[in-house]
C-alpha cells in the first residue's frame, strides 16, 4: 500500500465516520472544498465515487466529479458551509491543518 492509498483510505474512514447515513447534497460542495486541500484531483475523483457509491447520486459519472472539482476551485463555497463541514469531521478526527 502506498503513502498515498493510506491517506485516502484515512479519509474515506473520516467520511464514513463524519456521514455515517451518507453526504447530505447541501454538504457536497464544501465537503470536495475540503478534499482538494489534502488530496490529488485524482484521489478527490475515488474518495467521490466511494462516497456515492450505493446513495441515490451513484450515477454521477467521473466526468461529472471533476467538473465539480473545477467549479470549486473557480468557487469556493462560503465559509460557513466549509466550516459546518470541517467541523463535522474534525469530530471523528479530520486534520483540520493539512499540508499538501
Amino acid at each position: 500500500m502506498t503513502a498515498n492509498q493510506s491517506v485516502l483510505d484515512k479519509v474515506l474512514d473520516w467520511l464514513h465516520d463524519g456521514y455515517p447515513e451518507g453526504v447530505p447534497p447541501k454538504d457536497y460542495f464544501a465537503l470536495l472544498a475540503l478534499l482538494k486541500r489534502s488530496l490529488s484531483e485524482e484521489e478527490v475523483v475515488k474518495a467521490a465515487q466511494t462516497v456515492l457509491k450505493g446513495t441515490d447520486s451513484d450515477t454521477v459519472s467521473e466526468q461529472e466529479i471533476r467538473a465539480a472539482i473545477h467549479t470549486i476551485t473557480d468557487v469556493e463555497p462560503n465559509p460557513e458551509e466549509i466550516h459546518q463541514v470541517a467541523a463535522r469531521l474534525a469530530s471523528v478526527g479530520w486534520p483540520l491543518a493539512v499540508a499538501h
